[in-house]
């Protein structure tokens, strides 16, 4: 049984599903990437038992066979192996042989049986879009995704699609993220998945750069994403979201607007000083004026003024300065409007002009 290939033939695909294989797995199988070789070419797949890609490479085979290979090893070879390298695999019991030029390298391999699949199920729900769309919503929201919460339907995202847009939401319960995309006679049915953090973080890598259709099917607990020879399953967190909708600021009767950059520098030069641990930093408002302060227990103190457009009453208010950083960071507009009630009240940014993507930070208390 013998593989001919190309090494960057091979080298792009295991890049692509590298990051669906754990680091630390509990099952030895779980380190190593499923190969299919058929006419063809390859076909490669790798799962965590949540998360499976199913992807293709262009190879010669001398019969169909499938095996499996420890996935980070071969990924490192074809890395260390130079541009435009020819390479064999040849199988021989329980080793497969690769070389390359004068480079040989003996692998163990895990019998191909033993190999995890999962299963989708049956779709529900066809739905198709473009991996612009679906990559912008992705990167607008995904940083307000939580971290091993115990609220485990926050360790994820949010997609939300009807028939006229389709919608991502992500929040930790101390901010929350939501992009929109609308579209028009797309005939899609009401659909709401909850995506793993991880199922987010892997679909956005194999988004990027790529201007193809997307074709979503939804089954019960699985959503799959077919993106040009690449397949990507994942499990749905079985949870219900927070209403969000509620979440969103009513009332807010103070509008400021600042440049965005301006803003960011402004931000970063403040947060230098504030505590490492809260990254709290003081807001007073007053018309046509912000001052930026922030302290640490150590009593350092970094003071920032802006001439910002605001014609409200003086309001002063605190926020994680992490988290305004990492708004205006997917922020792709000019100028950045924070909307305001209280001291007490979360606020709503927006870029200014834009209606589709806005985003919430709840207060601190300095």
């Amino acid at each position: 049984m013998k593989i001919t290939t190309d090494r960057d033939q091979l080298l792009k695909p295991l890049t692509r599903i590298g990051g669906v294989v754990e680091r630390r797995q509990t099952l030895p199988i779980l380190g190593n990437i499923l190969i299919s070789a058929g006419e063809g070419g390859l076909e490669l797949t790798a799962t965590d038992l949540e998360v499976q890609l199913r992807t293709r490479a262009a190879a010669e085979v001398s019969e169909d066979f499938d095996l499996t290979l420890p996935a980070r090893k071969l990924m490192d070879i074809c890395k260390a192996l130079p541009e435009g390298g020819k390479i064999e695999i040849e199988v021989s019991g329980e080793r497969a042989v690769l070389t390359s030029g004068r480079s040989r390298f003996t692998l163990g391999l895990l019998p191909a049986a033993d190999f995890p699949a999962i299963d989708p199920g049956t779709a529900n729900v066809r739905i198709t879009t473009d991996a612009n769309r679906l990559r912008g919503l992705i990167e607008k929201t995904q940083f307000a995704m939580a971290q091993q919460d115990v609220r485990y339907y926050l360790n994820g995202m949010l997609l939300d699609i009807d028939a006229q847009r389709m919608r991502a939401v992500a929040t930790d319960g101390h901010r929350l993220a939501m992009s929109d995309s609308q579209w028009e006679g797309s005939g899609a049915e009401k659909v709401q998945v909850i995506l793993p953090r991880k199922a987010v973080l892997e679909l956005s890598r194999l988004l990027a750069g790529e201007e193809l259709a997307v074709v979503i099917d939804v089954s019960s607990n699985h959503v799959s994403f077919e993106v040009g020879d690449s397949l990507f399953m994942t499990k749905v967190i079985d949870g219900r979201f927070p209403d969000y909708e509620r979440v969103l600021p009513s009332g807010a009767d103070k509008t400021m607007m600042v440049g965005r950059e301006t803003f960011r520098e402004a931000l970063v030069r403040a947060s230098i000083l504030s505590n490492e641990k809260y990254r709290g930093i003081r807001f007073s408002l007053a018309p046509g004026l912000l001052e930026l302060e922030a302290h640490n227990p150590e009593q350092e103190e970094a003071e920032e003024s802006l001439e910002v457009e605001y014609g409200g009453e003086e309001l002063v208010i605190g926020f994680n300065v992490g988290y305004l950083l990492d708004v205006l960071a997917v922020v792709d507009k000019e100028d950045v409007v924070l909307e305001l009630k209280d001291g007490g009240s979360s606020c709503l940014i927006r870029g200014e002009g834009d209606l589709d993507s806005r985003y919430v930070v709840m207060p601190m208390r300095l």
